[in-house]
């Protein structure tokens, strides 16, 4: 059965927050809560993170799995991002976008798009990841909570134990969140492509 954690959705307890990121070194997948709905993640080295996530949404290999950072300078440290992206990604973060990009070595090959070699990135604008983030002091492999069949993600953290109770190791609950997933702004062209539309603004991307 899955931990479940309640923390305060502005404020989350430092304690508490410890208590995760420690089961998250010791390899739990953990459900929580983003500014664009619920997402599962863990350590980007545990190969089990990655295949727990794709057996939960049943996901196929054309899919990007994102990296979450806690800033800009840590995203840059994962994907290529050219001159004439850098401006409009940067002025979006943190926020509800994930941008495919494409990867550095830093990135373990078995996390990149098999032909395209990118990845998903995203700097998240929610007090909880970013707690999450700063503990661990390194990036978090994650996916967004979309089950399959789903449009949405779900509001609350018991919502998402009910669900994934013997699934996922750690479910945390900030109380209600946003049912929409991030907007996807794919760069695997060169150029920006809305691949979903989502909580964040497409404008700027288009514009591009």
């Amino acid at each position: 059965m899955a931990t479940f954690v309640e923390v305060h959705p502005d404020n989350p307890q430092p304690r508490t927050i410890g208590q995760v990121v420690a089961r998250i070194r010791e390899g739990a997948l953990v459900a929580f809560p983003t500014d664009s709905g619920y997402a599962l993640g863990g350590r980007l080295d545990d190969q089990s993170i990655k295949d727990r996530i794709r057996d939960i949404r049943r996901l196929d290999d054309k899919h990007h799995y994102t990296l979450l950072c806690r800033d800009f300078a840590q995203l840059g440290q994962l994907v290529h991002v050219d001159n004439h992206v850098f401006r409009t990604v940067r002025a979006t973060t943190p926020g509800p976008y994930t941008f495919i990009l494409p990867a550095t070595k830093e990135v373990p090959r078995r996390l990149l798009h098999a032909k395209k070699k990118t990845v998903g990135v995203r700097i998240p604008d929610n007090p909880v990841v970013q707690a999450l983030l700063a503990e661990l002091g390194e990036p978090m492999l994650s996916s967004t909570l979309l089950l399959p069949g789903q449009e949405e993600t779900p509001v609350f953290g018991w919502d998402v134990k009910e669900e994934l109770d013997h699934a996922v190791d750690v479910v945390i609950d900030a109380g209600e969140v946003s049912t929409a997933p991030t907007t996807v702004v794919d760069y695997s062209s060169g150029t920006a492509e809305i691949a979903r539309q989502g909580a964040g603004d497409a404008h700027p991307f288009v514009e591009v």
